[in-house]
């Protein structure tokens, strides 16, 4: 296949008037030796269908690297002393499964899996769910509720809590810090990405298994000398959780069949951390899957065949309903 490019992810802020952020990305060269893919593949639907991640481990004695005979250095012996890293923690709630970040003290992505039953029960309210730090992580990793305080920025969900409301367990689930980043509240994370999350949701009156995965990216913007720079603010005292530049979800709207042939709508998609207008198209902000895991330098997709694959855009209208909370009382 001829190389393409993808001048990918696009993104503007309606607050700021700034321009729109576009990457070039070439599609990846193929691999000489398998790569484990950042997603397992699709199972049947059940809520742990992702838990099997693989964690992070240092290597043993057999696998360090070999010294060639003769040499007068051994770098491997530096692994007496302890593995470097990095270390991917898994990130394992009722509700959710991913891996965590601990430079950003971010999650790398987090999976979830709805259906329409699991969306039909209600045991759960928000009300009773208090925001957590994850005790998963080791403390000097780990974000902290005082990294957020006057922060500027929401603790915004990446599972939402409302696709956790079949238990109060779930729910609980999703607030700890690991299923949080710093989001623009106002704009974004209360309106724009809500609706977003509300698309999602609504997949399932078509798609009997939806699977969502959720994550942050840190994307280059060009200055005015034309060369690209990476640039996000880091909130905490010491300052040491990172603020995203855009988030993306790729779903996988599924068939709900077991069939090895069977079909999935595959979407991709990324936001700018930023407020959007609600009358933005939400299909402007669909990318090729090859851009996200470009920039994230994850895999979603690699056990998933082009042949069962369809565009999720194509299957159904890709945008957002805007429901004001205010009309939708007062009709009440």
């Amino acid at each position: 296949m001829s190389k393409v490019t993808f001048a990918a992810i696009a993104a503007a802020s309606a607050a700021t008037g700034a321009g729109v952020t576009a990457l070039l990305y070439s599609k990846p060269r193929k691999q000489e030796h398998p790569v484990p893919s950042a997603l397992p593949p699709a199972p049947p639907a059940t809520p742990s269908g992702l838990a099997n991640i693989p964690s992070s481990q240092p290597p043993t004695p057999s696998l360090a690297p070999k010294t060639s005979p003769g040499a007068p250095v051994d770098p491997s012996g530096i692994f007496q002393y302890g593995f470097p890293g990095p270390v991917n923690d898994t990130i394992t709630a009722v509700p959710l499964t991913g891996a965590y970040d601990r430079r950003t003290r971010n999650a790398y992505w987090v999976a979830e899996h709805i259906t329409p039953y699991s969306l039909s029960l209600n045991n759960a309210d928000r009300k009773h769910s208090s925001f957590v730090e994850d005790t998963n992580i080791p403390e000097s990793f780990r974000a902290k509720l005082a990294d957020y305080f006057r922060s500027g920025y929401d603790r915004g969900h990446q599972v939402p809590a409302a696709d956790a409301k079949w238990s109060q367990a779930a729910m609980d689930g999703t607030f700890a810090l690991t299923n949080m980043c710093p989001q623009v509240g106002e704009g974004f994370n209360r309106d724009y990405w809500a609706h977003f999350e509300q698309f999602c949701r609504d997949l399932t009156k078509k798609f009997p298994s939806v699977r969502i995965v959720t994550g942050p990216l840190y994307l280059p913007h060009r200055d005015p000398d034309g060369k690209w720079r990476v640039n996000y603010e880091v909130i905490g005292n010491p300052p040491n959780v990172a603020v995203p530049t855009h988030f993306y979800k790729v779903v996988f709207a599924e068939d709900g069949t077991s069939s090895p042939t069977s079909k999935v709508a595959l979407g991709a998609f990324v936001l700018p951390n930023a407020r959007i207008p609600n009358e933005k198209r939400l299909a402007d902000f669909e990318v090729p899957l090859e851009a996200i895991e470009r920039a994230s330098g994850l895999e979603f997709a690699s056990k998933l065949e082009a042949s069962r694959r369809k565009r999720l855009c194509q299957e159904v209208k890709c945008e957002v309903v805007v429901r004001e909370f205010n009309n939708a009382r007062g009709k009440k």
